[in-house]
């Protein structure tokens, strides 16, 4: 395969993925945002690329996310290894929460300094919901036998 094709390839896959596909500078402003992120969150890109991600992050869980989200950009390192499963509570453009599931991809300049992160992220929701309600089942159970 051609480059360019592993390219456009690339592009298509991520364009169009069910997964949300997100990247952030190193401010945490929005740069890019999928066709998958506006299923999920509600912001089309027009409204999310420009934006902070507080438009996904719950109010009392920013600060934080950009504690940590800035120690990354200042250390040039996650804490996390590359391919390990994050998960985290999002919000949507109507204020519902999600349970989301996620990996980061630091990005780096070609000096090596960290200019952003991507995140590939999965609403999680309703297998969350059905592992609380299982849970709840089961002690309802251990506690009337």
């Amino acid at each position: 395969m051609e480059q360019d094709e592993v390219a456009d390839l690339g592009r298509a896959i991520i364009g169009s993925a069910a997964e949300a596909v997100i990247y952030s500078d190193h401010e945490g402003l929005i740069r890019f945002w999928n066709a998958g992120a506006e299923r999920m969150f509600g912001f089309t890109p027009d409204e999310a690329v420009g934006e902070s991600l507080d438009i996904i992050i719950p109010p009392k869980l920013r600060e934080a996310h950009w504690e940590g989200y800035f120690r990354v950009m200042a250390g040039g390192e996650s804490r996390y290894a590359p391919g390990d499963l994050l998960s985290v509570p999002g919000q949507t453009k109507a204020g519902d929460r999600v349970s989301l599931e996620f990996t980061v991809v630091p990005w780096h300049d070609e000096g090596g300094t960290m200019v952003g992160i991507a995140a590939v992220l999965r609403d999680v929701t309703a297998r969350w919901q059905e592992m609380k309600a299982l849970k709840a089942r089961v002690q309802e159970l251990e506690g009337g036998g």
